[in-house]
């Protein structure tokens, strides 16, 4: 599957990237990091971050930190198309992710392990991978919303 989606003979789904980034022990938002060719740069200009559509659900994902710069913190913005879900069944980790979704426009629904946050424009989760998690945009419009990570080593296997 990684050959055949390195040479560009399909595009993965969020969620088939996601059990990849499981699988190589890093995080999914690693996965559309590019390193830079010459020099590493704390300035991510808007016009050279990279985006992601999913295919499956056509959500739209823009990596803004800057590539390769090491810092422990990610922030990806996502718009996440009307009546569309995207599942992440998280399996044990060998990093601890912790993720926190800021919305700044439009609905989501996000369930984790069951329980059900119903986000709208400036409301904020916090939450650890790991789990199963479910994103669902209810609405007739599109949603907006900036995603932080930060990445750690797991101690226990689990967090």
């Amino acid at each position: 599957m990684i050959s055949v989606i390195e040479r560009a003979e399909t595009s993965a789904t969020a969620t088939v990237l996601n059990k990849l980034a499981d699988a190589l022990g890093v995080s999914l938002a690693s996965l559309f990091s590019e390193q830079a060719e010459e020099t590493i740069s704390p300035l991510a200009r808007h016009d050279s971050q990279s985006v992601w559509q999913d295919p499956s659900s056509g959500y739209l994902r823009r990596q803004l930190s800057p590539p390769g710069y090491g810092t422990p913190i990610e922030l990806a913005e996502v718009i996440f198309m009307p009546g569309q879900s995207v599942t992440f069944e998280n399996a044990m980790r060998s990093i601890v992710t912790h993720q926190q979704i800021w919305m700044l426009a439009g609905e989501m629904h996000i369930t984790v392990e069951g329980q059900c946050w119903q986000l709208k424009a400036g409301d904020c989760l916090a939450m650890t991978l790991g789990q199963l998690i479910v994103f669902h945009n209810p609405t007739s419009i599109s949603a907006r919303y900036l995603v932080a990570l930060t990445t750690l080593p797991s101690t226990s296997g689990r967090p």
